[in-house]
């Protein structure tokens, strides 16, 4: 990275300040309460995010607006140009493509998320972030940053930098003490969630407790539990760099993150589960720790509005299936497995009969599907009048992707 990022005149030099944003599960809930707080303070805002969903476009967001196909592909030419033949991972290249594009576009702020751990992502050359964040770290990506908590903390705690302020959210034990040492190693300011501020529901409100200040403010659009744990990180966020109160809780009700607990009424998918009388929703968690937040937010649900309920799950085969699947014992749905498309730099998906094993391992009532529209066929005919799909970011983006209507903008 910095060998092209010199190549091309080092713009990750050339950026707005940045908030850098490492972590396990969040990362982009989070990263989407900031873009909605910080616009809605008026900033003109640079987001860069992955994986996308259904257009690569929608990883790379300029001054608010995603990035054309024309800036987009200027920029890739410019960095293939730059590189020669020398080697470059494909996250590596659009990475630099979208630092050319953040130094040449005005903005007020850059909403920088890692791709994958933190030490050595692409992401990791910035020297001096207005602010560096680090959202629940858990068991994900072992093939890449290993099967100890300890070891991918240290992993996310390497984009905190020298002076530069840091937030994390509540972690486990293991976790959290790996990531106070590596701040004070490096001498970043660490304020802990939990520790140092806190945030809560109480009374259909969130309650941010500062260090010295108390805020009342509404609850965050996004659904479940975990998102007032996302929220209440944002607000500790915003609360530091000293953003307005007002703008805090205009962004809390504006937020908008597809593919993450998103209900869907429209597209193809979303009409018939309608035509049915049924809900649909939608959920990119991949990971045990998703799973259990997903499973949390449903048990409300059920407990508010109980449904026959039906998950259609489709993985990728890197993943722990019957850590996922464990999660929803206690809702004890009706699970149909399906496969999706090619995932390019994911890896593939999991055949669908050892996903169906799997779920069942679990003591889940389980079979395979040919894919999305017969397991919604089957999951309605069965009575089914909540329907979750669920597994894979990459499956959501099929999904939305499969009527114009739906895809993110």
């Amino acid at each position: 990275m910095r060998r092209v990022l010199a190549t091309l005149g080092n713009p990750e030099r050339r950026l707005p300040p940045v908030i850098h944003v490492a972590g396990t599960n969040g990362k982009g809930s989070t990263c989407a309460y900031l873009r909605a707080m910080a616009e809605a303070a008026g900033m003109a805002v640079h987001v860069y995010a992955s994986p996308h969903l259904v257009r690569f476009n929608e990883r790379i967001r300029l001054a608010g607006d995603l990035i054309s196909d024309d800036q987009l592909a200027e920029a890739l030419d410019r960095v293939e140009a730059a590189n020669g033949d020398q080697p470059l991972t494909f996250f590596e290249a659009t990475t630099a493509a979208a630092f050319l594009a953040f130094s040449e576009t005005p903005a007020d702020l850059l909403i920088l998320e890692v791709g994958l751990g933190g030490v050595l992502d692409a992401t990791n050359v910035i020297e001096a972030p207005l602010l560096s964040v680090i959202t629940p770290v858990d068991y994900d990506h072992a093939e890449f940053l290993g099967n100890e908590l300890s070891g991918i903390a240290r992993e996310k705690a390497g984009i905190m930098k020298a002076g530069r302020p840091a937030i994390i959210a509540r972690q486990a034990e293991e976790a959290q003490g790996v990531i106070e040492t590596a701040a004070a190693r490096v001498g970043a300011p660490l304020t802990q969630m939990g520790v140092d501020v806190d945030a809560f529901a109480e009374r259909g409100r969130l309650i941010f407790q500062g260090r010295d200040r108390l805020l009342d403010l509404p609850l965050p659009a996004l659904p479940g539990p975990h998102q007032i744990d996302n929220a209440g990180l944002a607000v500790a966020c915003a609360v530091e760099l000293g953003w307005p109160e007002a703008a805090i809780e205009q962004g809390l009700t504006s937020v908008s993150w597809p593919g993450r607990l998103q209900r869907l009424t429209l597209g193809l998918y979303g009409r018939r589960a309608q035509a049915a009388g049924a809900e649909l929703w939608l959920d990119g968690g991949h990971n045990p720790h998703a799973a259990e937040a997903l499973a949390r937010t449903l048990e409300q649900m059920q407990g508010r509005d109980p449904q026959p309920l039906s998950l259609i799950t489709g993985m990728l085969a890197s993943k722990d299936a019957g850590g996922f699947f464990r999660a929803f014992r206690r809702l004890d749905p009706t699970v149909l497995t399906i496969d999706f498309g090619a995932s390019g730099e994911g890896g593939s998906a999991a055949d669908p009969a050892v996903l169906a094993h799997a779920a069942r391992a679990e003591g889940l009532n389980a079979r395979s599907a040919t894919g999305v529209s017969d397991a919604l066929d089957q999951a309605q005919a069965s009575g089914a009048r909540r329907i979750l799909i669920c597994g894979s970011l990459y499956l959501a983006g099929e999904v939305l992707g499969a009527d114009p209507e739906t895809w993110p903008r």
